[in-house]
């Protein structure tokens, strides 16, 4: 198994970190893993992207042309993003502020209303933690129990208390996948 991914979109977004609770998902699922953070100097509105391999082999290189599943929080990373998902992939995206669809038929695309989730939970901290939940439903490449693992090693001791709050919202996720 070995999974090739790219998260991207703006600084604020919860980009980098979900891709950085998925490497550690891997890690704590005894798997190989690369994350390898993209950002402009902007701490929060600039593009950001991220690329995390799951492999259960060594990975040989971090640098990718191509990916098995994009998961795309704006417009720009979906333009920059959607021709560089392999035929046979996967393209997750937030409908929410994107004004032109993907258009790629030959990979599976799968909107997912994650902006709307956020508002029924009254919690917009949870963006990224919906669109994790969906990227476990559709591509099961690393267990909950594992992801929850991810949250309590990355996020620090002061913020232990909203983790059953970020597993809510990535049992959310999951569920606006069909």
């Amino acid at each position: 198994m070995k999974e090739e991914i790219i998260i991207a979109g703006f600084g604020g977004q919860g980009v980098l970190s979900m891709g950085k609770i998925l490497a550690y998902a891997g890690l704590m699922d005894n798997l190989e893993v690369t994350w390898m953070p993209a950002y402009g100097p902007e701490q929060r509105g600039g593009t950001a992207n991220v690329t995390v391999i799951l492999s259960d082999s060594p990975v040989s290189s971090p640098i990718l042309d191509m990916y098995d599943t994009a998961v795309i929080l704006n417009q720009q990373s979906l333009d920059k993003f959607e021709s560089k998902v392999k035929p046979g992939g996967t393209l997750i995206y937030d409908p929410y502020g994107i004004h032109h669809a993907p258009t790629r038929t030959d990979i599976d695309v799968v909107p997912v209303n994650a902006m709307e989730a956020c508002i029924e939970m009254n919690n917009s901290k949870t963006y990224n933690m919906i669109l994790l939940g969906a990227l476990l439903a559709k591509r099961p490449i690393v267990p909950v129990d594992a992801v929850i693992k991810g949250l309590k090693k990355t996020l620090p001791e002061r913020h232990h208390h909203l983790i059953p709050l970020n597993e809510e919202a990535i049992k959310k996720g999951m569920s606006l996948v069909k």
